[in-house]
């Protein structure tokens, strides 16, 4: 057994939790760069904490998924103000903008310099400045990822910024933040979240330093995520999608993803098409499509146990069968209103395109098997 676990150099979880932040930001520095979302007036109360804690504060809206150009402005502003510390604030956009600004401030060159695929994928010589995460919604777990997802919309990809550099020197997860969030961003968040904990569980790199993460956050989604859905203000509910958020990006950060982010990161980039219902519709056909090439080609493997130990999870029924987590999921997704891949306008035309990037794309590296290119069209199909 060998294994790596980094994450973020303190984790701060529980209601109320945002008010250490002010603390939290000035002992990381004294000029604060604060990237929140789409919204710039949720951060209010925060930058209140921010300036009785005696922290200059800029401020900059990442609206929407990051792009290159995007972080590109985000960089010189930050240098511009000299700031020292960075904060994201908001969902998995905002948070991937600031741990990618703090990466970037200190090292000299282009941001094509460090991209994987389109990049040249060189190391970030430099330390990053600190940077403080707090998510508002429950799914990318990116408070304690060591990636930045961006878009290029000229190559029509999503690719990663990846180092250990980009892990945040503190989190603060306040399942409070998250009692605002609309049904339809509670149901795509909660499903992105459920991905990144059964994928890591099966994982060719899964093990004990994150099959535990990966139980409990299941356990705990499945049980809370339709009341979330639901009842938005239910306090235990929110908290079950917070705890489950964080352990789905602790696991992921340490196990890796597969088939399922893999195909989602080409279709994101190419489409309109928020991450996390674009992972609800490819789950299930993910599940059922591995399980099969599992038996075909790997019959002597654990993933068929394991894809079982999840459907038990899910269902809460000791004797369910690994078939039967695909079906939890198609359920779920039904009963949360969330489409398949056609309501964001992919075509059968573009699924060969989707399938020869989606071959290419990091989180294919640690699914539980390498799968074929009719396999992975196979998938898409079905995803439709």
């Amino acid at each position: 057994m060998r294994f790596e676990f980094g994450t973020a150099g303190r984790i701060v979880f529980g209601a109320g939790a945002v008010r250490e932040a002010g603390t939290a930001a000035r002992s990381l520095g004294r000029r604060a760069f604060l990237v929140t979302g789409r919204d710039p007036s949720r951060a209010d109360r925060l930058a209140a904490l921010l300036e009785a804690s005696g922290l200059e504060t800029t401020r900059f809206s990442a609206a929407g998924e990051p792009t290159l150009d995007m972080v590109s402005a985000a960089v010189a502003r930050a240098r511009q103000a000299g700031c020292d510390v960075v904060i994201g604030f908001g969902g998995g956009g905002a948070i991937d903008t600031a741990k990618a600004v703090s990466a970037l401030v200190p090292n000299e060159g282009s941001l094509l310099d460090y991209l994987e695929v389109i990049g040249r994928a060189r190391p970030l010589g430099r330390p990053s400045l600190p940077c403080l995460a707090i998510p508002t919604t429950a799914g990318t777990g990116a408070e304690v990822t060591r990636n930045a997802v961006l878009g290029s919309p000229a190559d029509r990809l999503k690719v990663s910024l990846r180092s250990p550099n980009l892990l945040p020197r503190v989190a603060i997860v306040d399942p409070e933040l998250t009692h605002g969030l609309p049904p339809a961003l509670t149901a795509a968040t909660g499903l992105d979240a459920l991905a990144q904990l059964i994928e890591p569980f099966v994982s060719c790199r899964a093990g004990p330093h994150t099959d535990g993460f990966c139980r409990e956050g299941v356990r705990r989604a499945a049980r809370s995520i339709r009341t979330a859905y639901r009842e938005g203000g239910n306090s235990g509910a929110r908290e079950d999608m917070a705890f489950a958020s964080l352990c789905g990006g602790l696991a992921l950060a340490n196990s890796g993803l597969g088939a399922a982010h893999g195909i989602a990161a080409p279709v994101g980039g190419m489409f309109e098409a928020p991450h996390g219902a674009v992972c609800a519709a490819l789950l299930a056909p993910v599940m059922e499509i591995n399980m099969r090439a599992a038996l075909s080609r790997q019959p002597g493997g654990d993933a068929i146990g394991r894809y079982a130990e999840i459907a038990r999870l899910l269902s809460g029924d000791p004797g369910a069968r690994a078939d039967e987590g695909p079906r939890w999921i198609r359920q779920l997704t039904a009963d949360l209103g969330l489409p398949g891949l056609r309501a964001f306008g992919v075509r059968s035309a573009d699924l060969g395109e989707i399938a020869a990037k989606a071959a290419r794309a990091s989180s294919m590296k640690a699914n539980p098997l390498p799968l074929t290119d009719a396999e992975l069209l196979e998938i898409l199909e079905a995803a439709l």
